[in-house]
C-alpha cells in the first residue's frame, strides 16, 4: 500500500534535498514541487491566480506520481509484500499559506483539497539551516522566515495526519528522517 509523505516547511529549509535523499534511500520516487518549474518558465511576477494554476500543477503532479508508483507494483507484483513510499515536497498547505501570506486570501478548491487528501506523514523542516538565496525564494529576512514556520507548525498541530519536526544538518535531517520513518512503519 502507497504511504505518502510529505515534506513541508519554509522557503530554503531542505525540503528537495530531504525529498530526493529519502527516496534515494527507500529506492522509490519522490514529488518535485511545481511551482519552481512554473516560476522559472512563468516568471516570479505571480498573481493570485497563478497560485490556482500553481496548486492544480501540484496536484496533477503528485496523482502523477502516485500512478508511477501504482504501475511498477502492479508490473512486478509487489501490491501486497511491499509497502511503497512516495515522498512529496509541497502539498495544499504550503499553497494555502502562500495564498493567504501574499494575498491575505485562498482559493476555495485548495481548502477542499486539504479537506479530502490524505497523506500518511508530514515532516516539518525547521528554518535552523542558512538562508541561500536564489532566483525564486522571495523572504532572505530572519522574521518572515520566523512567520511561515509557526504558521506551519500551527497547522500541523491542529489537523489529524502524524507530524514530525526535522532540524539539523542536512546529514542530520536525512538520519532523523529515516529514523521517524522506520519507528513509524510508514
Amino acid at each position: 500500500m502507497l504511504k505518502k509523505i510529505v515534506i513541508i516547511g519554509p522557503e530554503s529549509t531542505g525540503k528537495s534535498t530531504l525529498c530526493e535523499q529519502l527516496a534515494q534511500h527507500y529506492q522509490t520516487l519522490w514529488c518535485p514541487e511545481f511551482a519552481r518549474e512554473y516560476l522559472l518558465k512563468n516568471g516570479t511576477d505571480y498573481s493570485f491566480d497563478d497560485l490556482a494554476t500553481i496548486a492544480n500543477g501540484q496536484l496533477a503532479l503528485e496523482e502523477g506520481y502516485e500512478a508511477q508508483i501504482a504501475k511498477y507494483e502492479v508490473t512486478n507484483k509487489k501490491r501486497e509484500t511491499r509497502n511503497e513510499k512516495l515522498f512529496i515536497d509541497t502539498d495544499m498547505y504550503v499553497m494555502k499559506v502562500w495564498c493567504e501570506f501574499v494575498f491575505g486570501k485562498c482559493h476555495r478548491f485548495i481548502l477542499d483539497e486539504i479537506a479530502t487528501r490524505k497523506y500518511d506523514l508530514y515532516m516539518l523542516c525547521n528554518i535552523d539551516l542558512p538562508w541561500v538565496a536564489d532566483e525564486l525564494r522571495e523572504y532572505p529576512d530572519e522574521q518572515p522566515r520566523i512567520e511561515l514556520f509557526n504558521i506551519y507548525k500551527n497547522i500541523l498541530e491542529n489537523q489529524s495526519t502524524p507530524w514530525q519536526l526535522i532540524s539539523g544538518t542536512n546529514e542530520e535531517r536525512l538520519r532523523n528522517a529515516i529514523e521517524i520513518i522506520d519507528k513509524s512503519y510508514i
